[in-house]
C-alpha cells in the first residue's frame, strides 16, 4: 500500500527513486515530439440486460453543475466522478451531497491541482505540465490525500488533466497502484460546446461507451446538453454503471 499522508517529502522521493530504478533497467527511447498518449477505456457490452455505459465526470476546478448533479440524484444514475484537490476545497457542500449517495457515486482522483501528467516540457491543449516524475507523483498521490481526507475512501483509478499522458508518466501511474481512466466518447470537448452539440454528442453513445463529460462548468450551456442526453439516454433503456461495477478494457 503507498502511504498517501505526506503532501510531497519522502515517501515521494521514495516512490520516485524505486521507479527510477525501474525505468534504468529499460532500454532508453528516444524523446519524441507529439508523443502524448490518450487511453482509450470501454466497458462490457450489457447483453441481455440492454445497453450499457458509464458516465465519467470531470470536477477540475470551479463550482458544481447542479444541472447535471441534481439529475443523476433524481433520476437514480450512477456515475464516476473524477475530483480534484482544488475542486475539493470549493465545494464541500457538494461532495458532501456526493458522499450522502454512496450507491450512485463512485469518487476518483483527477490530481491535486490540475496538471497533466506529462514528464517532459510538452504542453497539452497549451496547459503547463506537471513537467517531472516527482511532480507527476504528488499530483497524483496528493490528489488521493485530499479525496481521503474529505471521506471519499479509497480510489483505484486516475485520470490526469486533459486526459493526455506522457508514456513514462503512464508506466509511473501503474507503478503507484492506479489505473488510468481513459474513454471512448467525449460528451462535451471540455465543456467547450454548445447545448445542442453537447446533447447531440451524448446521443451517439453505443453499449459499452465510457463517456467524460464535465461536472464543474455550471455557467458554461454544455452542461444543459449533457444533463438532457443522460435523460434520453436513460428513456433510451441505457443503464448506467460506474467503473467499479463494470468490466473494463483497457486502462
Amino acid at each position: 500500500m503507498v502511504e498517501i499522508g505526506i503532501s510531497g517529502g519522502s515517501t515521494i522521493r521514495a516512490l520516485i527513486l524505486g521507479f527510477a530504478a525501474v525505468l534504468s533497467l529499460a532500454p532508453a527511447a528516444p524523446a519524441a515530439a507529439g508523443r502524448l498518449i490518450e487511453p482509450a477505456l470501454r466497458i462490457a457490452d450489457g447483453g441481455s440486460q440492454g445497453p450499457q455505459v458509464a458516465l465519467t465526470l470531470d470536477a477540475c476546478s470551479g463550482l458544481v453543475d447542479h444541472r447535471i448533479l441534481d439529475e443523476l440524484i433524481a433520476d437514480g444514475i450512477p456515475a464516476t466522478v473524477f475530483v480534484t484537490g482544488r475542486w475539493l476545497k470549493g465545494n464541500a457542500d457538494a461532495f458532501r451531497l456526493m458522499l450522502a449517495h454512496p450507491e450512485l457515486f463512485e469518487i476518483e482522483d483527477h490530481g491535486e491541482n490540475h496538471l497533466p501528467a506529462v514528464i517532459g516540457t510538452e504542453r497539452p491543449y497549451g496547459l503547463e505540465p506537471a513537467g517531472t516524475a516527482e511532480a507527476v507523483a504528488k499530483e497524483v498521490l496528493n490528489g488521493r490525500a485530499d479525496i481521503a481526507r474529505a471521506g471519499g475512501g479509497e480510489v483505484t483509478w486516475f485520470r490526469g488533466a486533459t486526459a493526455l499522458y506522457s508514456p513514462d508518466a503512464i508506466e509511473l501511474i501503474a507503478s503507484l497502484g492506479l489505473r488510468i481512466a481513459g474513454f471512448s466518447l467525449n460528451g462535451d470537448l471540455g465543456a467547450s460546446v454548445g447545448e445542442k452539440t453537447a446533447l447531440a454528442r451524448m446521443l451517439t453513445a453505443r453499449d459499452g461507451d465510457v463517456i467524460i463529460a464535465h461536472i464543474n462548468q455550471p455557467k458554461r450551456p454544455a452542461g444543459a446538453g449533457v444533463a438532457e442526453g443522460i435523460r434520453q439516454l436513460k428513456a433510451r433503456g441505457f443503464r448506467f454503471v460506474r467503473l467499479r461495477d463494470a468490466t473494463v478494457s483497457g486502462g
